[in-house]
């Protein structure tokens, strides 16, 4: 069945905000969580403040990037199907991350360090992700 590139384009943005949502909402519970093992607050801010940073930074020269691309070579499928909104590399890339993350939170859970440490890395990856798709997916029509 052939769609439109539109629809590719914005079923590639509902997998982009979603990946970004769940990461935020992912680091909350483990700053949440690092909180209650030590309330040093400077240190968690200071985990934050690096986990806000590098989001930007990573949205602003590699996450936007890889969107603009994605979405030009969506307008560049002669008869696009729904699943193509993103290559399988991509998808398998997905899995694969997604394990990763799954498995560096589990191991960090109890250890304060670990904690913030992954939390910072999910708060860098859902605010390139958010930031960057703000920034190219509302220019897309």
């Amino acid at each position: 069945m052939i769609v439109s590139h539109r629809l590719l384009k914005r079923l590639a943005a509902l997998v982009w905000f979603f990946g970004a949502g769940h990461l935020l909402f992912k680091s909350q519970g483990l700053f949440a969580e690092a909180e209650l093992l030590n309330a040093s607050q400077l240190t968690t801010k200071l985990a934050l403040a690096t986990g806000l940073i590098l989001g930007f930074i990573k949205a602003r020269f590699l996450f936007a990037k890889l969107c603009k691309k994605n979405l030009q070579r969506i307008d560049g499928i002669t008869k696009p199907k729904w699943w193509q909104f993103y290559r399988a590399r991509f998808f398998l890339l997905l899995a694969l991350m997604m394990l990763t993350g799954a498995s560096l939170s589990r191991m960090a859970h109890g250890h304060y360090g670990q904690l913030l440490a992954v939390a910072a890395l999910d708060l860098s990856l859902g605010i390139a992700l958010l930031a960057s798709g703000l920034f190219v997916f509302p220019r897309e029509r």
